[in-house]
């Protein structure tokens, strides 16, 4: 805990075997207080790496239900805990969890609502590994979208991110994408909710072991983000309305 706020990290794992024992051996369970795997029918052995490393929340899907969904489980899950803040870190090492202590520290004193780990910030990208036609999307669709939010992130495609638990009840992350594209709305959620976003640097590693979607898959994920932005535009305008982008009342 940091400031008596109970702190989860969720793993959102799809054939993470190798490098799941990796990932665990950094993160900080000294201020962490849960770490929950959800294991979206992998085709490898990542749910007996996580048995063998420990790790008891342990949800399994029966079939192969897609990336939004594993998060959804993810979330849901987190919640049930009691947590009040949720890290949502990618099992496969791309990014590093000895950045969880600052990303909690700011949620924790009430500094901001939502952290994100930026691969952009300090050109940590390119550094990393990152497939060029990857970084050129990156960039090119991050302008786009800060253009119709109105915004100022310097990516918005992370997989490390912390959320209060304020924001997670607020947004209604159950009515997104079971792809990829999750992850756009939930931050085109964030911005329509009104909630401020950090950013920090984060250094990232792209081998052959990282999980990543191939060009066919990246077009598709290019033309939901693009959906998405759209949408909050119109909405905010009051040209349309997109129940998705509508907070909850608890």
């Amino acid at each position: 805990m940091i400031n008596n706020k109970k702190i989860v990290v969720v793993l959102p794992a799809f054939n993470a075997e190798k490098t799941l024992e990796q990932t665990y051996s950094e993160i900080p369970l000294d201020i962490v207080d849960d770490v929950i795997l959800v294991d979206d029918k992998s085709n490898d052995k990542t749910v007996q790496k996580a048995k063998e490393l420990g790790i008891d929340k342990l949800f399994l899907h029966e079939e192969n239900r897609g990336y939004g969904a594993n998060q959804k489980t993810c979330y849901d899950q987190a919640l049930k805990l009691g947590a009040d803040i949720v890290v949502m870190l990618h099992p496969d090492y791309q990014y590093t969890p000895r950045l969880i202590p600052s990303m909690v520290t700011l949620i924790a004193n009430e500094v901001y609502p939502v952290v994100l780990g930026s691969r952009i910030l300090g050109k940590g990208a390119l550094k990393g590994g990152m497939p060029l036609y990857k970084y050129i999307f990156n960039r090119i669709l991050t302008f786009i979208q800060n253009l119709l939010m109105g915004a100022n992130l310097s990516e918005y495609h992370t997989g490390f991110r912390a959320y209060s638990r304020e924001v997670l009840e607020k947004i209604n992350y159950k009515a997104n994408s079971n792809d990829f594209v999750f992850d756009n709305q939930v931050l085109a959620q964030i911005h329509f909710g009104g909630f401020e976003i950090s950013e920090i640097s984060c250094p990232s590693k792209y081998d052959e072991q990282s999980s990543s979607i191939n060009f066919r898959r990246s077009v598709k994920y290019g033309f939901g983000v693009l959906k998405t932005s759209f949408q909050f535009f119109f909405q905010k305008i009051g040209l349309a309305r997109f129940p998705f982008l509508d907070t909850l009342e608890n």
